[in-house]
């Protein structure tokens, strides 16, 4: 099914996880066990990166099609600008559509650890906004995602024109959005206010990281523009350590956001795993029992 109609004619919330490629056999048994473990909280659609400078293309075609037709599960695969030319990208989503896939996450990625910035690759895209443009001038019938930055893409100079970006993408024919993690809501709240005055009325996923390792997810934040706020970090910095403790004190604040966030209308809330199922598990099972959204 695709995304659009999920998000168009739900009765409750829409719940996804996201996941990356393993790059061992090991790891792909581990990450099936985790699929297996979050498969009862009867997620809408689960989704699986590009890797790195479009490292892992091959893995995320033969996952996905191995999550919808062998675990049942709507599955959506990432695309990403990085090293693949118009005709790869063509042959890509050749592939998806074959398979059975409906859903498609567009987005530019980030270039590869050896390049200090992006660089489009001969007749590639330099942006997100020209690949949803490619698929749909090639008449592909995906539903498409998009990317949307709460606190600003790190590459852009301000919010206004990091929203220009997303103004264009959206016009090009995006279906849907999932933000950047952010962990404090009020950025949220504010990005939306602003998208939806400039025109944007697509439905806006907000995109949820439980903290479960300090070091790992300063090193993420720094990476993408991310914000930690203080009384947070502080918390975090105290449990450092006791890797239970900053798990609990992780899930506590996700599941502090994800309340707040069905209260004030979110069509639901994407969680980046990172391939772990325990911390999710935990907070999504609180959320089906509670329904803060019926609050809303």
């Amino acid at each position: 099914m695709r995304i659009r109609d999920l998000l168009s004619n739900q009765q409750t919330p829409v719940f996804s996880f996201e996941f990356f490629p393993p790059k061992t056999a090991a790891g792909e048994e581990a990450l099936f066990a985790t699929i297996e473990q979050l498969r009862p909280l009867r997620p809408s659609f689960v989704s699986v990166t590009y890797g790195a400078g479009g490292s892992t293309r091959e893995k995320t075609v033969e996952l996905v099609t191995r999550i919808k037709h062998d675990l049942g599960l709507e599955a959506m695969a990432h695309l990403t600008c990085v090293g693949s030319s118009r005709a790869q990208l063509r042959s890509i989503l050749e592939r998806l559509q074959a398979s059975g896939i409906e859903n498609v996450l567009a987005l530019r990625g980030d270039p590869p650890r050896d390049q200090p910035r992006f660089e489009p690759p001969p007749d590639g895209f330099r942006y997100a906004r020209e690949l949803v443009q490619f698929i749909r001038s090639e008449s592909f019938d995906f539903c498409l995602g998009g990317a949307c930055y709460p606190e600003g893409h790190i590459e852009a100079p301000d919010l206004e024109t990091d929203l220009d970006h997303l103004s264009e993408k959206v016009a090009a024919g995006v279906d849907f959005l999932i933000s950047q993690l952010f962990f404090d809501n009020e950025f949220f709240y504010s990005f939306v206010s602003r998208a939806r005055r400039r025109g944007i009325t697509v439905p806006i996923i907000p995109g949820i990281m439980p903290v479960t390792n300090l070091s790992q997810i300063e090193r993420f934040t720094q990476m993408c523009g991310a914000t930690i706020p203080a009384p947070l970090h502080h918390r975090l910095r105290a449990a450092d350590g006791d890797p239970n403790a900053v798990r609990q004190v992780g899930i506590e604040h996700a599941l502090q956001q994800c309340r707040g966030l069905l209260q004030h209308g979110a069509p639901g809330i994407h969680f980046y795993t990172l391939n772990q199922s325990p911390a999710t598990r935990a907070i999504l099972a609180q959320l089906l029992e509670e329904e803060p959204w019926r609050s809303s």
